[in-house]
């Protein structure tokens, strides 16, 4: 018996719009900075990822660094989409939490340089831009420990969270189909 956690698999089965068939266009996006402990952690959560995911018939997996406007920009043109960043809340840390698109921001999710991603997905809207509705964006948060302290590696507790933070990107597509 293997002691060796693994990440469950999703079927590979499209996800459509029953009105059109269409295959409904989901975006997996983490965000950090990889030269930062926890707040890389959506980053390594999106590598974890690949293995299972790849395949996934309307689904893209990506990484990104920035919130606010251009995380709004990056949405554009997608049905749905799952956005996995660290979090300074003040729970443990390693507690990963799934959020809706209006609670309050993640690590990569307010600025005091910008907007936050609820205001940029407003201000998309009212420009035109074909972004999510609220309803169909999730936020996948793992609590951080250490976000200013650069290094290659999450701290152990944040660490542990990663696979944790996996499966419920992946019960959420799941959920979705």
């Amino acid at each position: 018996m293997s002691t060796t956690a693994r990440t469950p698999t999703c079927p590979t089965r499209p996800v459509a719009d029953p009105a059109s068939e269409r295959v409904l266009r989901t975006l997996v996006l983490g965000l950090g900075n990889p030269l930062l402990t926890d707040d890389s952690v959506g980053l390594r959560v999106v590598d974890r990822l690949r293995p299972a995911l790849d395949g996934w018939p309307g689904l893209e997996l990506a990484e990104d660094y920035w919130g606010g406007l251009r995380l709004m920009e990056r949405l554009v043109g997608y049905d749905r989409a799952i956005i996995i960043d660290a979090q300074c809340s003040g729970a443990p840390p390693g507690t990963v939490s799934t959020l809706p698109a209006d609670a309050p921001p993640t690590r990569h999710g307010n600025s005091a340089h910008d907007v936050d991603l609820w205001t940029a997905l407003e201000f998309g809207r009212q420009a035109g831009a074909a972004v999510p509705t609220a309803s169909s964006i999730r936020i996948v948060a793992i609590e951080a420990a250490d976000v200013d302290t650069f290094g290659e590696e999450c701290t152990p507790a944040v660490a542990a969270g990663i696979p944790r933070a996996a499966e419920a990107v992946q019960s959420l597509l799941i959920e979705w189909r």
